[in-house]
């Protein structure tokens, strides 16, 4: 073989070798890409499953145990000639179902039933317009009354969730003040902020409770530590997805929702003299007349 003949093949041999080693520096480099791409895919999956578990988290409020004297996720109102008082019921536990009133314990009276929202306008109509009219009623033995606040309108109150506050300052006297519950529902409504603010902060809340009359020493930190938060979620939530107890309605739609004798009041929120009459035409069913209400009232 000619000098020539060499230095070309040794050429050619060292244009290959280069060639090869460009190659596999390629290879490599898509190799490396292809795993860096691969990892931070499965970083950016694992941040994402993590967020969305926080989130979860977050919008979960934990089970707990309700309050005392509201057993069927409401409190229950009784009279007896002279003054109102509540009936006493046990906790609902974690994770516990309510338990529905009991209607045959108070056959002989006309039984109305409201689901509330502190922040509803409209529930506040009723209120004004009628409870006068019921107080009378419950007073006298004619009628129970039996409360079922919770939290529909949390979106409401530019995040303060004040519906989830006020429902749970409500079931904080019926834990530890239950007499005092329908002077505090009252005051709820006498001081209901507008929809779209951030509505009373818990220590105008605590404020308003002790001037109704709720005093005990327990309830300002009951309100201050949200307490019965979680009650009131899962109250609400059963309201909204399952029947209402002792009626034929299917589930809570609107606000308020009232019932006497498990019938649902359609009628003006704001005519006193026409939930009388729906009052009165129940009691002629359910007690065949056996019940008087006294004469409506405009609260």
């Amino acid at each position: 073989m000619s000098s020539d003949e060499g230095s070309r093949k040794a050429r050619r041999d060292a244009a290959r070798e280069r060639a090869r080693a460009t190659r596999e520096k390629e290879q490599q480099r898509k190799r490396r890409n292809r795993w860096f791409l691969q990892g931070g895919i499965g970083i950016a999956v694992l941040a994402a499953a993590a967020i969305v578990t926080l989130v979860v988290v977050n919008s979960v409020q934990p089970a707990g145990p309700g309050p005392k004297n509201m057993a069927s996720d409401g409190i229950l109102l009784q009279g007896n000639g002279s003054s109102i008082s509540a009936v006493e019921t046990a906790a609902v536990k974690a994770d516990g179902e309510p338990t529905a009133t009991s209607t045959a314990a108070h056959a002989d009276t006309v039984n109305i039933v409201v689901y509330e929202d502190y922040l509803c306008p409209y529930c506040n109509q009723f209120e004004t317009s009628n409870m006068t009219q019921i107080k009378q009623w419950v007073t006298a033995g004619s009628a129970t009354l039996e409360l079922h606040p919770f939290n529909l309108l949390d979106a409401s109150s530019l995040g303060s969730k004040y519906s989830t506050r006020s429902a749970n300052a409500a079931a904080c006297v019926a834990n530890y003040q239950p007499d005092e519950f329908l002077d505090v529902n009252t005051a709820f409504y006498a001081k209901q902020p507008s929809e779209g603010t951030r509505g009373l902060t818990n220590a105008q809340i605590v404020s308003l409770v002790q001037k109704a009359g709720a005093t005990n020493a327990n309830i300002p930190s009951c309100i201050t530590d949200g307490t019965f938060t979680g009650w009131v979620a899962d109250a609400t939530n059963r309201a909204l997805t399952q029947k209402i107890p002792n009626s034929t309605v299917k589930k809570l739609t609107g606000t308020p929702l009232v019932l006497v004798d498990g019938k649902q009041y359609t009628g003006s929120l704001t005519d006193a003299t026409a939930f009388a009459s729906f009052v009165e035409q129940a009691a002629e069913a359910s007690l065949g007349g056996a019940t008087t209400t006294p004469s409506p009232s405009a609260g």
